[in-house]
């Protein structure tokens, strides 16, 4: 496994932000069901073949789906699997075999589907998914629902997503639905659920994928702490949830101006607030990293899901965060960091979480002395030239070991 050690530095320059690996894995899973099409632009991750390979294998009537570490590979290909009737057996490694599927467990089976499996990886599944009503709590993941709404469409018979606790993550639901419609199929929202006419059909078209919001939080974080960093390619009209990124930093106190496909990060004083990260779980380590940098205290809650993420990712933010010096408290859904104590360099685990390290690699520019992040490579699921571009605007990050 490699590491990266980082030298004290300052961010100034512009980053084209890579395309979304959400709207690229829904634009994927749609096109297959099209029938064709090509989608681009498309980055070279781990997470990228994960649902490429997953459709692959459906494709060619493969027994195996290996999911890598890709936990949308994994939720959203289950239900899709399962209405076209294919007898598979889902595989993963790292921390997806790991990650539960209860959901699923329970809610297939009443719709036609035998799952064997122990309650994790491997799941195997057979039969033909029947349209119906589907009811599922809506604060586990909101992978499980988007699965089952790219599915239900091609069903013969319509469905309803009946939701028995209050949603959470919503706005990648609401990415599903979108990406969705734009090749064709339509999903109501109701006043508890979603409504999924069935014997829709996916239409062929070729897309291009957005700009990743999620990826854009480290570095605006990085311009709002440092200097100023220009991103472009962003779409401010997008809805993507991680999008909130840029009123929470303002809120923080930092300097964001907003230009067209241009979006700049400025140095500012940063004050504590208290967010509440339920819909935007993933921009959690960015913004811890904020927090420890702004006067004051952050209160970070509503992360419970957190937990099951590629790292439980509460508690490695936490232990990272005290190895650099700070003032930070663990609380069952999130955190609360006392900012504006000066941190210092250290040793890091990067947990094999590609947003811990890379949320840490932005803090430990403005920490005294070096940092070193250990399992480096695990940028390489998401995002694996993000050490070119933070090299390419000012940090000094260099990737030493095995990055295999």
């Amino acid at each position: 496994m490699s590491k990266v050690k980082i030298k004290n530095a300052i961010l100034n320059g512009s980053v084209i932000i890579p395309p979304s690996k959400s709207a690229a894995h829904r634009a994927l899973l749609c096109s297959f069901l099209a029938g064709g099409g090509a989608v681009s632009p498309i980055i070279h991750s781990k997470d990228m073949q994960a649902m490429q390979q997953a459709i692959s294998a459906l494709k060619n009537d493969e027994k195996i789906v290996d999911c890598i570490e890709s936990g949308n590979t994994l939720r959203f290909v289950i239900p899709v699997a399962a209405a076209l009737g294919k007898r598979v057996t889902f595989v993963g490694f790292g921390r997806l075999p790991e990650r539960p599927l209860e959901t699923f467990l329970e809610l297939l089976p009443k719709h036609n589907i035998k799952c064997t499996s122990n309650g994790k990886l491997p799941l195997s599944i057979e039969g033909q998914l029947a349209p119906g009503r589907y009811e599922i709590a809506g604060n586990i993941s909101s992978q499980y629902i988007s699965g089952l709404l790219f599915a239900l469409p091609i069903l013969d018979g319509d469905s309803e997503i009946v939701l028995t606790t209050k949603l959470e993550s919503k706005p990648y639901i609401d990415l599903t639905i979108k990406v969705m419609g734009d090749f064709g199929v339509e999903i109501k929202e109701t006043e508890n659920g979603y409504f999924v006419k069935g014997n829709q059909q996916y239409k062929s078209r070729d897309y291009i994928v957005e700009s990743d919001w999620s990826q854009a939080a480290f570095f605006l974080v990085g311009g709002a702490v440092g200097k100023e960093v220009s991103l472009k390619g962003l779409d401010m009209n997008s809805v993507q949830g991680d999008k909130a990124i840029v009123d929470i930093l303002k809120e923080f106190g930092a300097d964001i101006e907003i230009k067209e496909n241009e979006i700049i990060s400025r140095k500012a004083e940063l004050k504590g607030i208290k967010i509440d990260v339920s819909d935007i779980p993933d921009t959690v380590p960015a913004l811890a990293v904020a927090a420890a940098y702004a006067n004051g205290k952050t209160e970070i809650i509503g992360g419970e899901r957190l937990r099951f993420k590629e790292s439980d990712r509460i508690e490695s933010v936490v232990s990272n965060l005290k190895r650099l010096g700070a003032d930070v408290t663990e609380t069952a859904d999130g955190m609360i960091i006392n900012g504006g104590k000066k941190l210092k360099g250290a040793e890091l685990l990067g947990y094999n979480d590609h947003r811990i390290v890379m949320a840490f690699s932005i803090a430990a520019l403005f920490a005294d002395g070096e940092t070193i992040i250990t399992e480096a490579n695990s940028i390489d699921k998401t995002y694996p030239s993000f050490f070119e571009d933070y090299n390419r605007i000012g940090g000094q990050a260099n990737v030493f070991g095995n990055r295999k």
